[in-house]
């Protein structure tokens, strides 16, 4: 169980003005700013969820994360992971969860991956027998095979994070932190990575916390979303109910033989062009049979495809509404 109640971070920041003189006037008098990283933020999340956490970049997102890990102490609130306060139970705390951050490494970057497990293997206190069953496991998964035998440094961004992903469960955490957990990735990688999340979710029953820019994870991964803005929970729900509303609009995209056919009163041209037609449409005033039935009846169809809105216009659409 994770419960954030009123937390709020600033950071006290030195700005100057560009220039020589100015670098040098700051060097005796500098001037501060304070930016307040998050703003009561407050909300709960249950044993097993998995939740995406999303906004723009400096919305708080990467702040939340450290505060929940232990990292950073906040100004004001509460916050309690399992019983524990984070900051003030350090020690108990990390052996509960496990973090990756996308553009941090906590693999040690001359030396073979391999001795970096070791290495953390110790640190948590796992069982030998317990830790090579739980390596061979997600190396196998995660198709590691002769990788984690190179030192980090000479490894490919795709290849570190997952290493990286490794590094973040041989202790068997309870909570999953993710700050970007994909970025690098190929496709092919991105999709067994996704699955794998999924494995753990369903059989550990492992809490899952996903920040990224990548709404294809969102859409794979959770159902659940806290969306962030200026340091502020701006919406908490569910990606359904999301979808849902935003979609009022739909994209009728029809490839046909024939005459270019007329379109309906309800049908807004997107793209008009011989052989290939692209309408949107709203579906409280015109369903998608109809629509099909009123292009088919016209000409020849070759190819027909329904479109609605994609996880990125939603959140863009999102991110406008709340002027973040």
């Amino acid at each position: 169980m994770i419960t954030l109640q009123n937390i709020s971070k600033s950071f006290r920041v030195a700005k100057r003005q560009t220039g020589l003189g100015n670098a040098a006037r700051a060097l005796f008098s500098r001037e501060y700013k304070k930016v307040q990283a998050l703003d009561n933020v407050s909300f709960t999340i249950n044993e097993g969820e998995m939740v995406g956490y999303i906004g723009p970049n400096g919305a708080g997102k990467s702040t939340t994360i450290k505060v929940m890990c232990g990292i950073l102490t906040p100004d004001s609130g509460e916050c309690k992971i399992n019983g524990r306060t984070p900051w003030k139970e350090r020690k108990s705390h990390v052996r509960d969860i496990g973090v990756v951050f996308g553009q941090r490494s906590q693999l040690w970057w001359d030396v073979p991956v391999i001795d970096s497990f070791e290495l953390i293997r110790d640190i948590y206190k796992v069982n030998s027998n317990e830790y090579q069953k739980t390596l061979d496991t997600l190396t196998e998964l995660l198709d590691l095979g002769e990788i984690i035998k190179t030192p980090t440094r000479s490894l490919s961004l795709g290849q570190r994070m997952r290493c990286e992903i490794v590094a973040s469960l041989l202790h068997n955490p309870k909570i999953l932190f993710l700050d970007e957990p994909t970025i690098g990735l190929d496709a092919v990688s991105k999709i067994a990575v996704r699955q794998f999340i999924k494995n753990l979710n369903a059989e550990m029953k492992t809490t899952v916390i996903l920040t990224t820019h990548d709404m294809q994870d969102i859409e794979a991964l959770t159902e659940r979303i806290l969306l962030i803005g200026k340091g502020r929970i701006l919406l908490d729900g569910s990606l359904t109910e999301l979808q849902k509303r935003f979609s009022c609009e739909k994209t009728l995209i029809v490839d046909y033989n024939g005459q270019m056919p007329k379109l309906s009163d309800n049908m807004t041209p997107v793209e008009l062009k011989e052989g290939r037609l692209t309408v949107t449409f709203d579906p409280t005033k015109l369903s998608v049979s109809d629509a099909i039935a009123y292009i088919s009846n016209q000409v020849e169809v070759a190819d027909i495809s329904v479109v609605s809105i994609s996880a990125e216009q939603m959140v863009a659409a999102l991110y406008e509404e709340h002027k973040i």
